[in-house]
């Protein structure tokens, strides 16, 4: 299982404040061995390591980079910063999606990020943090094509639409579409690829996803109408971990003085 550490650094920050474009992994701090302490008024973890279970495949939130095999992302900054706060050291290691919600209550991890959404069912087997986004499902479709409508576009018996297995827009999909016209792909990539080749009319997905598939494929598609907009997405936590409350206040203190917001424009932005 890949594992990449992430130092505390002001380098993400300091990155932030100089404008990186998004995809582009944040630079090491010069020196990753200096001794740091949490900041006033923040729990101080002591520098603990804490596991971090992330796809590694699911940009804009994490992705690891071509051939340099960097790993980047919004899990990436955000994090380093969330550790910066309340001096730990994330360590992240790549997890498969299915059943990472099965590993983390069984403590295989101390948190997962991967932009998860907040569900009462997923509720019942974890404990989340505080929101940092909240989010809708929006229906992705071919540029060229008139899509003003969910309900007028589920209608059409001809039209089928893809999502990620497993997932929340796979949720919301077949609340609006007839089950037998969802189909599911491994990732949102796989399902655009099938969109361009015309195996299916549209991909439900989630709004700050669809900016990342739309960026990506040249204006060869583009986000149509919106299914949801209500879904908080959080940290995920084994039940009863101690690391819950010092991350709330670590999030907290980040949307007060507008660092949270920065980390999301830089990551969540068209």
């Amino acid at each position: 299982m890949q594992r990449i550490i992430v130092p505390l650094a002001s380098a993400t920050v300091l990155a932030l404040l100089a404008g990186c474009p998004a995809g582009t992994p944040t630079p090491p701090p010069d020196d990753p061995t200096t001794t740091t302490h949490a900041l006033p008024g923040l729990p101080d973890l002591g520098g603990r390591a804490v596991t971090v279970a992330v796809e590694n495949n699911y940009p804009p939130f994490n992705a690891v980079g071509g051939s340099s095999g960097e790993p980047y992302g919004w899990d990436y900054d955000a994090l380093a910063e969330v550790c910066r706060r309340i001096n730990c050291v994330a360590q992240f290691e790549a997890a498969p999606w299915e059943g990472i919600f099965e590993a983390l209550a069984a403590g295989t991890y101390d948190l997962a990020a991967n932009g998860i959404s907040v569900t009462e069912e997923r509720d019942a087997l974890v404990d989340f943090s505080v929101p940092y986004i909240t989010v809708g499902q929006v229906l992705v479709v071919p540029f060229g094509a008139t899509v003003d409508d969910v309900a007028e576009f589920a209608e059409d018996a001809g039209n089928v639409v893809g999502t990620q297995a497993g997932t929340t827009n796979e949720t919301a999909a077949r609340a609006a579409f007839p089950a037998e016209r969802v189909k599911t792909y491994a990732d949102f990539d796989a399902a655009v690829e099938a969109l361009l080749g015309d195996e299916i009319a549209g991909v439900v997905v989630d709004t700050v996803t669809a900016l990342r598939l739309v960026a990506t494929r040249g204006g060869r598609i583009k986000v149509g109408p919106q299914l949801t907009s209500d879904e908080p997405l959080a940290f995920a936590f084994p039940p009863g971990s101690d690391l819950l409350a010092p991350f709330d206040a670590a999030l907290d203190s980040m949307k007060q003085d507008g660092t949270l917001d920065a980390i999301n424009g830089r990551w969540f932005r068209p």
